[in-house]
């Protein structure tokens, strides 16, 4: 395994971690748990940041800029749809 499929996994993992402890905040049922996987939650989140900084620039994890026109699309249909 070379240290790109490396890196993905590793980012893929976190992001799952960011998954689990988001959940974990929403459904917690006191503030000392809740407090704990925001804690988490922000953690890992920084982690994840990292790992996608360090990616971009070993040229390892390609974003495309996107369309003004699309995102000026999207952004009329979910103001039409919240307001409904």
């Amino acid at each position: 395994m070379d240290d790109r499929n490396l890196m993905q996994d590793i980012l893929l993992l976190e992001k799952g971690a960011c998954d689990l402890y988001m959940h974990g905040t929403i459904e917690s049922s006191s503030q000392n748990i809740n407090k704990a996987f925001k804690t988490a939650l922000n953690s890992s989140l920084t982690l994840q940041d990292d790992i996608y900084k360090k990616m971009t620039q070993k040229g390892w994890y390609q974003t495309e800029q996107a369309e003004q026109n699309k995102v000026d699309t999207l952004k009329q249909k979910f103001s039409n749809s919240s307001m409904q």
